[in-house]
């Protein structure tokens, strides 16, 4: 998920306080009660060993948190009461006083971070021309008690770490009396009041639907070091530590929920509502859906290490998309367990989110949404393309667990490239995205034209919300990244780079891993110092692009008098294979990115040559070939095997003695395809 990835254009082109006596209610009802009885007091606190939501007999990652909450949600008001006790575990090797807490539902205030820059890069919820009240979003803390230290909400403080923008509220922090020891916990009871907006970046209400997406307090990762924890910015997203959720969500008795984890209890109450508890564990955040409209249908997976339960929620208008949506689900699995390695999770949740609600293609642990409408002929692989693209991230986002404020191509970018290996092989190279009416396009073409407009402007490496624009983001994060890693394939062979994915994966799942983690995984499973590649692909702006600067063939005996006699031209045209040529071919790097290419020439008598180079020391900017045979040059092609991904300019590869009308009809075709889209995401926009 991002802002504004490419899937955005796509997907669009098909494409309102709670009463006092609501929270009086939810204030006296217990937190849900943990699996753990040992948690009682903080001189007795410890966090749950269970493993109900995963296949695995013992716990898969190191817990740091345990999340009880207990959440009652007004439909009518968009308004939810909470109660949530936090467990922390203090493995940070040394004693801690402070304490910092999301609260991302308060960047939907006009005067936030996130407002600021999303009203100045843009956005696709809303246009931000004025503010509207349906618009607002908040998350309120009423009382902040830790247990033993009693209550401390007059303590708190907002910070803002990054901007310093007092206005900005999706941070704040608590000092404690006494501090935390190493090995230690603490225990946080947080009773706060949420108020959802019209559904922005994948949060809130639609008409009777909801979804709830970064809710409730979250504390910050310790890092490196130092308490991780930015503000929520126009193109960030999420970043949070593993542990153990139990969750009980009071709703009207119509409603039809849908969460991370498993349910283990759903239960009617007297007034009306119902009170569904779900359970998760080795999870770093939670979600949860409802509406009354769903159509709920369950599948299975047989997955590696035990079977998943498949759980599809579809809108009544989008049910004959069922059978595509569980297909591609599975597939998609199927793949990743393959290639990657084991889903360890005894369920996911797919969600098809309410029409025109801005909550199409988000991932949560073990729950997306996915993106469609209600026409959508098979060719047209929008369902496939947003589903497959969420279930990549339950591996780089929700198990590898990155730091998608500061790399977000570690999540966006390897997810990326991986929906493009898995497309290709599943739908074909150049017919993944769209195959209709004689018009192709395939997910890595798709990637690449989201990065040639902006190569230039930002490196992968950076932190998500100093990128130029949110062009520049999406096209970096997502599309640089991942032709970065299809022409690394090129460098280190197809199989090595699967190889070398699997272990990173395996190695780093459940944990933090940098970005050099990531790089030297590469190199130490292909054996080779890639460094001259990954500086400037990874942490440069430089720009390959390799040209066709001159082909010219000239008779040796130029200086040699021709005959003007129409028969004698006659006959020297018929020997044919006589005449010797000098040939020259020169090619350019234009680019600042130095990058060994090949070079194939063909010549009119059938001989072919292949030249490489090496890109020298980087002071010659061309290479010049010459040739000396009874044969002029043909054609000349650089990268003839097209393991070059990141080159910005295709069209000045190759040269052709003779027009070729091939690639005349597919620009065509992609023209009247680009235009289409562009005039359909232009009536949405004006809806």
């Amino acid at each position: 998920m991002s802002p504004r990835k490419p899937v955005d254009l796509l997907l669009l082109a098909f494409l309102m306080a709670v009463p006092a006596m609501a929270q009086s209610t939810i204030a006296h009802e217990p937190v849900v009660q943990s699996a753990n009885p040992a948690i009682t007091a903080p001189n007795s606190l410890s966090l749950p060993d269970t493993t109900l939501a995963i296949n695995s007999p013992t716990p898969l990652s190191q817990r740091i948190v345990h999340y009880e909450i207990a959440a009652k949600y007004d439909p009518k008001t968009h308004g939810l009461d909470a109660e949530e006790t936090l467990t922390y575990h203090n493995l940070t090797g040394q004693a801690l006083d402070s304490f910092p807490f999301h609260l991302y539902l308060n960047a939907f205030q006009p005067t936030s971070t996130w407002v600021r820059e999303s009203k100045r890069d843009g956005t696709r919820d809303v246009s931000f021309e004025k503010w509207d009240s349906k618009d607002n979003g908040a998350e309120d803390i009423k009382r902040f008690e830790v247990v033993g230290q009693g209550d401390l909400t007059a303590q708190l403080q907002f910070i803002q770490p990054d901007d310093g923008n007092k206005d900005d509220k999706s941070v704040v922090q608590v000092h404690l009396p006494k501090p935390i020891p190493p090995d230690g916990y603490v225990q946080f009871k947080i009773t706060f009041h949420d108020n959802f907006p019209r559904t922005l970046e994948r949060t809130g209400w639609k008409r009777d639907f909801l979804l709830a997406g970064q809710w409730f307090p979250k504390v910050g990762v310790w890092w490196h070091g130092a308490w991780n924890c930015h503000q929520f910015h126009g193109a960030t997203e999420f970043f949070a530590d593993f542990g153990v959720y139990d969750v009980k969500i009071t709703v009207p008795q119509f409603e039809i929920l849908g969460a991370t984890g498993v349910e283990v209890g759903n239960v009617n109450n007297p007034d009306g509502t119902k009170s569904v508890r779900y359970h998760a564990d080795d999870v770093h955040d939670f979600a949860w859906t409802a509406s009354p409209h769903y159509k709920v249908y369950e599948d299975n997976f047989q997955g590696s290490v035990g079977q998943v339960k498949l759980n599809i929620m579809m809108q009544p208008a989008h049910v004959d998309q069922e059978e595509r949506h569980a297909r591609i689900l599975k597939q998609s699995l199927d793949h990743f367990e393959r290639w990657y390695g084991p889903y360890p999770y005894k369920t996911l949740t797919l969600v098809d989110p309410e029409v025109g609600s801005a909550a199409e293609g988000m991932e949560y642990p073990t729950f997306i949404t996915g993106g469609t409408a209600w026409w959508m002929p098979q060719g047209i692989y929008l369902p496939e393309l947003v589903v497959e693209h969420e279930f990549g991230h339950q591996y780089w986002y929700g198990m590898v667990a990155t730091n998608e404020f500061e790399d977000a191509w570690m999540d966006e970018g390897i997810n990326s490239y991986s929906e493009i290996k898995v497309l290709d092989d599943i739908l074909g190279p150049r017919t993944s995205i769209f195959n209709q009416w004689g018009v192709t396009m395939g997910e890595r073409e798709l990637q690449r034209l989201s990065y040639i407009g902006v190569a230039d402007l930002d490196p992968i490496a950076r932190n998500g919300w100093q990128y130029e624009n949110s062009a520049s983001y999406s096209g970096v994060t997502y599309g640089k990244t991942s032709v970065v890693l299809l022409t690394l394939e090129g460098i280190i062979g197809e199989d090595t780079m699967r190889q070398a994915m699997h272990t990173y994966f395996m190695r780093y799942r459940f944990t933090h891993p940098t970005k050099e983690d990531f790089l030297k995984t590469i190199e130490e499973v292909s054996g080779k110092d890639l460094r001259w590649y990954f500086n400037p692909a990874i942490y440069g702006t430089q720009v390959v692009d390799y040209a066709v600067l001159k082909v010219d063939s000239s008779p040796v005996d130029w200086y040699q008098e021709r005959s003007k006699d129409k028969k004698d031209k006659k006959d020297k045209k018929e020997k044919k294979g006589e005449t010797e040529y000098e040939s020259e071919v020169v090619i350019q790097r234009k680019g600042d990115f130095i990058f060994p290419v090949d070079i194939a020439i063909a010549f009119d008598n059938g001989d072919k040559i292949r030249e490489h180079w090496d890109g020298g020391d980087g002071h010659d900017r061309w290479i010049r070939y010459t040739y000396k045979k009874k044969a002029k040059v043909t054609t000349v092609e650089i990268d003839p095997d097209h393991k070059i991904n990141i080159d910005r300019n295709n069209f000045n590869n190759s040269y052709l003695a003779e027009p070729n009308e091939k690639p005349t009809r597919k620009l065509t075709n992609y023209w009247t395809f680009l235009t289409q889209l562009f005039a359909q995401v232009l009536a949405w926009w004006m809806i």
